[in-house]
């Protein structure tokens, strides 16, 4: 599981956007907020430097705390 969508909500930032910087279909990243798909690690990281985050930041963990 990912936290794209948390992290796009909190900076305000829209999902078009996010995939005109990644040069992917919104579809392709809307898939990726919704958790239908998870992007491969090489995205992930691209994404968390586009939102100038962490990548720890977009991950969830399954455990139970």
């Amino acid at each position: 599981m990912n936290r794209i969508k948390e992290v796009l909500e909190e900076k305000g930032i829209k999902q078009t956007w996010l995939a005109y910087k990644l040069g992917k279909s919104y579809n392709m990243v809307n898939g990726y907020v919704q958790n239908r798909q998870q992007p491969r690690l090489e995205i992930l990281f691209e994404i968390a430097n586009i939102l100038e985050i962490d990548v720890k930041e977009l991950l969830k963990s399954n455990k139970e705390n």
